[in-house]
């Protein structure tokens, strides 16, 4: 397994804490953003990381999320019961009009209401949900200097000591 990788990316980090809360064992290649490799558009013609390679070539964080849930289905980050995986998947789904729009808005310097979507985040229930917004709550806080609402810092200080999520803050920091 490989995985096509940028460490400034919170896509890219979305994989890289299901693949190491999974254990899976896999072969990075780190590619700079800003000049990407003209064989990165060969595995995906939109130019965008994370490209996951088992066997097939997926891009789309939250598309290999699910499929390394199903390839490696322990620990398992998808609630047991249908509704509750149901749930989080749209959770994942909304990612843009619940954080990603704002958040980009913020970056770009532009008018945002990104400490108004925080209060609403979808976190806390399922690791699958979690892993899939926690590298922008990271770099919100860390990057941004954004004050996360009471409940969203003791929920990532809760999750701080499972060490993939410990690594992830180590390398959000190293982009400071």
């Amino acid at each position: 397994m490989r995985l096509i990788d940028a460490a400034r990316c919170p896509f890219c980090a979305r994989v890289r804490l299901v693949l190491a809360e999974k254990a899976v064992t896999f072969e990075t290649v780190e590619i700079d953003l800003g000049n990407r490799p003209r064989w990165v558009y060969e595995l995906n013609p939109a130019g965008k990381v994370p490209i996951l390679e088992d066997e097939f070539v997926l891009p789309e964080s939250d598309l290999i999320m699910e499929y390394l849930e199903e390839r490696v289905p322990e620990p398992a980050l998808l609630p047991s019961e249908p509704r509750a995986r149901a749930e989080a998947r749209l959770a994942v789904f909304r990612f843009d009009e619940l954080l990603g729009k704002q958040y980009y808005r913020l970056r770009r310097g532009e008018e945002n209401t990104v400490a108004e979507q925080l209060e609403t985040l979808p976190v806390g229930n399922s690791l699958f949900v979690d892993f899939a917004y926690l590298p922008w709550v990271m770099r919100l806080r860390e990057l941004y200097g954004v004050t996360l609402p009471a409940r969203l810092e003791s929920w990532l200080e809760g999750l701080l000591d499972r060490p993939p999520i410990a690594a992830e803050l180590a390398v959000v920091r190293g982009l400071a």
